[in-house]
């Protein structure tokens, strides 16, 4: 075995001292000496980490005789295969989780689908009866009332003349008061539906997209390697869902502006293109190790009996 002369010479190939390669490789100086005298050998995670450090291979490093190699390789070989079956195990869990996330939101976003519908249904039933007139909330063919009353910043809620209750927040209550006030029940009912029917476009870009992440990550944990062209599209997919989705509010309150004069204060979030500019990078990542498999003639991504 001539492990301590091969160390010895990609040291020296590379101009590193005994000092560098150990700072390098997170040990101490005696150790790199020791390795290269024969005193002792390094153990997996070390050889593994000089392949990386020389772009080398195992056999490379370890042995020049055949001798050597076939008595020696085996063994290397066999822990290798251990190690990258466990980084592999890590990557496959993480992928079922996060396919079967992306699984559980989807079946809710499909689930909320139909209660919004009925939603709008009954929404548009009682804004045709409701009635506001000196902050006072009627129905027809219904004798309660109930009454909004404001004193300074604090706000009372009361039903048939019987106090509810008392909030200091009344900001959002008294804009939907105006805003019934101030418009027609056509305006009132429009504008809801576009906001309902705004929602429901959302959870079915959201869906679509929860779709293909459940894809791709259900194809890397069934794959020998992450990089493909078919996970590629996948994540370049849910980039474009994701700027309609980003987009879709914003493009809906100008156009309730430009037709009622409303703004409906809808707008991009910062945070949202920051998420779309990481999903076009992770897309540009794959396709980068797609090309590189393609040159090394080899499985980034490994398999369990190599």
């Amino acid at each position: 075995m001539k492990f301590g002369d091969n160390l010895r010479h990609l040291r020296k190939s590379k101009k590193l001292s005994q000092e560098e390669l150990a700072e390098k490789m997170n040990v101490s100086r005696q150790s790199v000496s020791k390795w290269e005298t024969g005193d002792a050998y390094p153990e997996m995670n070390n050889i593994l980490e000089l392949c990386k450090i020389f772009h080398c291979r195992i056999n490379d490093l370890v042995n020049d005789s055949i001798i050597d190699i076939e008595s020696l390789d085996e063994e290397v070989k066999m822990n290798v295969v251990k190690f990258k079956s466990e980084q592999q195990r890590k990557m496959k869990g993480l992928s079922k989780a996060i396919f079967i996330i992306a699984r559980i939101m989807r079946i809710i976003c499909l689930v909320c689908i139909p209660i919004i519908l009925a939603t709008m249904l009954i929404i548009g039933v009682l804004i045709m009866k409701l009635n506001i007139s000196n902050n006072e909330i009627t129905f027809d063919g219904i004798d309660d009332s109930i009454q909004i009353e404001e004193r300074n910043d604090e706000i009372t809620i009361k039903f048939n003349n019987q106090l509810v209750t008392t909030d200091y927040d009344e900001s959002t209550i008294i804009k939907i008061i105006n805003f019934v006030e101030s418009n027609s029940k056509f305006q009132v009912i429009s504008i809801t539906y576009i906001g309902f029917i705004t929602l429901i476009v959302y959870l079915f870009l959201t869906i679509r997209m929860l779709k293909a992440l459940e894809t791709l990550f259900t194809n890397i944990n069934k794959g020998d390697t992450p990089f493909t062209l078919e996970n590629v599209s996948y994540i370049k997919k849910m980039a474009y869902l994701m700027i309609a989705i980003t987009i879709l509010p914003t493009f809906i309150g100008r156009i309730c502006e430009i037709i009622f004069n409303i703004d409906l204060n809808m707008g991009m979030e910062l945070y949202s293109l920051v998420e779309i500019l990481f999903l076009f990078s992770i897309a540009y990542i794959f396709q980068y190790g797609y090309e590189i498999q393609l040159d090394s003639k080899g499985k980034m991504y490994g398999e369990e009996n190599e």
